[in-house]
């Protein structure tokens, strides 16, 4: 299967600190995880220095990154650098539920006709490999691996056949969940069971679309301490990324920097006969074909 493509604007963005320190900057990575970032923020130091300030400068700012990345200047080994979540402080962290078919017979509940709209809170989100941290208030917290896009061009009223011109790109999410506080406390919304701290680990890069060929078909996985928990397919989402954003943009305004996590297959802990539950030591990884991976130790 063919994950990446490769045009004049396939990119990976991500955000940064030096091991030694310092303020976050922007960075290019090359197509392999562990290999050099590009200081962005050294090559062009008039770019701004976070991804959503960089997404608002539209198509200028895509054409200066592509430069600095043929130019081969300012490279950072891998080791020297501390990767961030590739977006941090969004307006807005868009959630869809039930949005795969092999999940929904999991549950054993029908398909949605629209979408289900949740959020999580900005200050839930983390980076690719920081520590989930398990909050005291919860005994069932359990993993969620999802396609996640950002959107790079503000809108509203997006037609589907204009969705994509909204996107910049994709990226892996983890979907932490206290299930006990989603599914039973606080009258059943799911917002404060979705939206403790660092419950929402993004990464290792956001993806430009341009170097995606068919976010349809992406093998999306997740494994708890090297086991094999989560085994799906993108193809099976039942609201795609346009409809997504057409739907959404009904309701709101979309603005550079707004992340969707766009649902989770099955294999869930809180499905599991019996209920598996993540505990302190435990690692979780999720990886998404072409995306990457991330990486997260339960604390």
């Amino acid at each position: 299967m063919q994950a990446l493509a490769h045009g004049s604007r396939a990119m990976r963005l991500v955000q940064f600190r030096l091991a030694a320190g310092g303020e976050p900057r922007l960075g290019l990575q090359d197509e392999e995880e562990s290999g050099s970032v590009v200081d962005l923020s050294a090559c062009k130091p008039a770019l701004p220095r976070t991804t959503r300030a960089f997404l608002e400068t539209g198509d200028a700012g895509m054409a200066a990154a592509h430069r600095a990345l043929e130019s081969g200047r300012h490279r950072l080994p891998r080791a020297d650098v501390t990767l961030l979540a590739p977006i941090t402080s969004p307006d807005k962290v868009i959630c869809v539920g039930l949005n795969y078919r092999d999940h929904c017979l999991e549950q054993d509940v029908k398909i949605p006709k629209e979408p289900i709209i949740f959020s999580k809170f900005p200050s839930a989100m983390a980076g690719p490999f920081d520590d989930i941290v398990h909050p005291a208030e919860s005994g069932e917290v359990d993993w969620e691996v999802e396609l996640a896009f950002v959107i790079g061009k503000k809108g509203k009223h997006i037609t589907e056949a204009a969705a994509l011109e909204h996107v910049a790109g994709f990226t892996v999410a983890n979907d932490v969940s206290a299930r006990d506080w989603q599914m039973r406390r606080n009258g059943r919304q799911w917002l404060l069971g979705k939206t403790f701290d660092t419950f929402c680990p993004l990464g290792p890069a956001l993806v430009t679309k341009e170097a995606v060929a068919d976010v349809d078909n992406l093998d999306i996985r997740c494994s708890v301490n090297g086991q094999l928990m989560q085994s799906g397919n993108t193809s099976q989402l039942i609201f795609k990324v346009p409809q997504l954003v057409a739907w959404v943009s009904r309701f709101v305004t979309l603005l550079p920097g707004d992340v969707f996590l766009t649902g989770t297959p099955p294999g869930v802990g809180v499905f599991r006969k019996p209920p598996v539950f993540l505990k302190p030591g435990d690692v979780v990884q999720c990886d998404i074909e072409g995306l990457g991976t991330i990486r997260n130790k339960v604390v």
